[in-house]
């Protein structure tokens, strides 16, 4: 028996792992905006996004346990949505030790801002961050949330791209 006539391993225990943490995150992060009253920024919520769709992913590749073509697909998938949560994750941790001026960093919100604008400003004035995205509200261990996000981000995008160059 060669490499190849070898059955494939189920995915599912680690589908299930990043379902859970995802959910985890999730369900974190609701309670810190609905229990502690921390309001998310522009940055948190496209993060939450992000999370939401991790965990889609987490839940289809743990229900439909892939082959290895759909493994690769997968994995292609993983890999963006995190690759995605870690630019997101590291330019709010970035925007918190380096803060934008002040001028121009009150204004409309977010919801204003996909109501009256294109999505490509939408996109670029979410980025550059507000005042709001620049205060660190809560810590752990002296690590503020984006930063604890981007941690586990980068452990899904490692997991991920094995996910996709392993997937023999």
């Amino acid at each position: 028996m060669n490499y190849y006539d070898q059955p494939l391993k189920s995915l599912r225990p680690m589908m299930l792992l990043g379902f859970l943490i995802t959910a985890a995150m999730f369900g974190t992060a609701m309670y810190m905006q609905h229990v502690m009253y921390l309001d998310p920024c522009p940055l948190c919520i496209v993060t939450r996004v992000i999370v939401l769709i991790l965990a889609i992913l987490f839940l289809a590749a743990l229900i439909l346990n892939p082959s290895a073509w759909g493994r690769r697909v997968f994995g292609m998938l993983f890999t963006l949505a995190s690759l995605s949560a870690v630019i997101v994750s590291s330019r709010h941790s970035w925007l918190q030790h380096f803060p934008p001026s002040s001028e121009g960093s009150c204004g409309p919100g977010l919801n204003y801002w996909m109501d009256n604008l294109p999505a490509a400003e939408v996109i670029q004035n979410v980025f550059k961050g507000t005042a709001e995205c620049s205060e660190v509200s809560w810590t752990m261990l002296g690590l503020s949330i984006p930063e604890w996000s981007l941690i586990i981000f980068l452990g899904f995008l490692f997991f991920s791209l094995r996910l996709l160059f392993k997937a023999r």
